[in-house]
């Protein structure tokens, strides 16, 4: 059996990972690469194998890193099956439609740009027709349900407690008469954290491919980012400025809005507006209230004792009209504002950053990973001046870093579900979904934890298990 690692090696973004055998060839996750636009365009038109020879996909999640380079799959040849969680395919018509939009509306942009410079024009990466033709090729698994993607071959999925619907996976394949079983972490989540249920443990494997997005990094508990939200909150209304809250449509947003409920119903928010400023979030959400087999019991004792609705309390506005979005900008008075993307790079987020990021009343609150070269990663180092829509402004406002609201475990818990697998038995761990300093360093807490020779495999690399 042959793994190609090919996105998410020593990065974090773009997941997909080809596995070979004589029963067949499949993708782990077929996700979309972000970052620099040049190496994004170029990256996300290269495949590990022609789209035409793979039979199938198995699909961890729905974050557009994760499956956002399906529709393209699609139509480059891709004619098998993808399997998901039920949750993780209402996602995908969500997200892969907006992601359509996007990659649409950014190649008419450098289409106008480059029609006054004489230049070419480009196709977008894929459009409405790809995602239509790709979504009909779902097929819906569940937990703890084997299923057979491929002869020769065995996947259970687990709930991974990352986002709505996220799975880890373990493989088994048998091959010349002999059975290897290959563990894929996806994303993990982390425990006791709210609305979704603590990942699940993963079955014993020969070899693990382990995500590594915060090695060598410990997140606060849930408790106290809580208690940061409500200070952040009431010390920025207090100055007269808005919060704006950068966070991704699917799980961050419903996070904080959960949180915001919560302390609008103990009394302890000033009174100021919140808005959701993202359609697809406010899709996301109808979704979310569509899943409810997927809720902790600390949600569903919550929705049953206090709050039918955890997604929404009176202050709380959903916005999905552009003009209404507008409104947000021109007001002055202290609200919070939480809208898409959640590293910065698209969407309504950059029209309110362009107009909050230069006064000091306001507070920008970052709350999960911006990976490298991103406005979010810029922000976060809390550069002087930042450039959005191409034109440079001060980074006058508040600058508030929470990655203790990340779906993503930490060190400690990712060592934690790794501990879970016999040493003895597990031959492998390849890490991916990470940068090589936080591989470095999970790496090396995997090693004092009695698992040795963790390896971050570079895009390309081959390896015979």
């Amino acid at each position: 059996m042959r793994l190609t690692f090919w996105g998410a090696a020593r990065t974090v973004t773009g997941s997909a990972h080809l596995v070979e055998f004589e029963g067949g060839r499949l993708l782990l996750d077929c996700g979309l690469f972000q970052g620099r636009r040049a190496e994004a365009h170029r990256l996300n038109q290269e495949f590990a194998a022609d789209p035409a020879t793979i039979d199938a996909v198995l699909l961890s999640h729905a974050h557009i890193d994760h499956s956002g380079l399906l529709p393209r799959l699609e139509r480059e040849g891709f004619r098998g099956r993808v399997f998901a969680t039920p949750a993780t395919r209402d996602l995908c018509t969500s997200m892969l439609a907006d992601s359509a939009h996007i990659q649409e509306k950014d190649a008419a942009w450098v289409n106008r740009r480059e029609r006054r410079r004489g230049g070419d024009a480009i196709e977008p990466l894929y459009g409405m027709r790809d995602v239509g033709a790709v979504l009909e090729r779902f097929e819906d698994v569940g937990y703890d349900e084997p299923f057979s993607p491929v002869p020769g071959l065995e996947v259970v999925y687990r709930d991974a407690g990352h986002i709505l619907g996220s799975a880890t996976m373990v493989l088994t394949v048998l091959e010349a008469g002999r059975e290897k079983k290959i563990g894929f972490t996806g994303d993990v989540g982390r425990a006791e954290r709210p609305i979704l249920r603590d990942p699940a443990p993963m079955d014993d494997c020969d070899v693990l491919i382990c995500e590594s997005t915060y090695g060598g990094r410990a997140h606060e508990p849930p408790d106290a980012a809580r208690e940061r939200l409500a200070t952040v909150v009431a010390e920025t209304a207090a100055r007269g400025g808005k919060v704006i809250i950068p966070a991704f449509a699917v799980g961050r947003t419903q996070e904080i809005v959960y949180r915001l409920d919560q302390l609008t119903h103990e009394g302890r928010l000033p009174p100021i507006p919140v808005y959701v400023d993202s359609p697809l979030a406010v899709n996301v959400t109808e979704v979310f209230r569509r899943h409810p087999e997927c809720y902790d019991a600390e949600l569903l004792a919550y929705m049953e004792g206090s709050d039918g609705d955890p997604f929404g309390f009176h202050r709380l506005t959903y916005v999905r009209d552009a003009e209404d979005s507008k409104k947000l900008n021109a007001s002055r008075l202290p609200m919070v504002i939480i809208s898409a993307s959640g590293m910065c790079e698209a969407g309504r987020i950059l029209h309110h950053l362009r107009h909050g990021i230069e006064d000091p009343r306001n507070t920008i609150m970052i709350v999960g990973f911006c990976a490298e070269h991103t406005l979010g990663r810029r922000i976060v180092e809390r550069r002087r001046e930042v450039k959005i829509f191409g034109e440079p402004f001060r980074l006058r406002a508040q600058v508030e870093v929470m990655n203790s609201y990340s779906a993503h475990a930490d060190e400690g818990e990712l060592v934690d579900f790794v501990r879970h697998l016999d040493p003895d038995r597990l031959e492998r761990i390849f890490l991916v979904h990470g940068d090589a300093q936080r591989q470095l360093a999970l790496r090396d807490a995997l090693e004092a934890a009695g698992y040795p020779g963790a390896y971050g495999p570079g895009r390309g690399e081959v390896f015979e298990v």
